[in-house]
């Protein structure tokens, strides 16, 4: 995946948390993430760490590609 996107291909939303249990992006994030300018982006990713571990979510690896 790109460096722009958090995106993991892990792709459920956590019904308690409504977080992505692969990026910890909300819907709305998801959503918007390619109308939103590179800083916009930026600076949600850089609060996903943290989110995630409030959330008690631990992160996912990638999925490795298929050849």
């Amino acid at each position: 995946m790109s460096k722009e996107t958090p995106c993991v291909a892990v792709c459920m939303i956590d019904p308690r948390t409504k977080l992505c249990f692969g990026c910890g992006r909300t819907l709305p994030e998801i959503a918007r993430w390619h109308a939103m300018e590179s800083a916009e982006r930026h600076a949600v990713m850089a609060l996903l760490p943290g989110r995630m571990a409030e959330a008690g979510l631990a992160p996912i690896a990638a999925s490795p590609k298929r050849a």
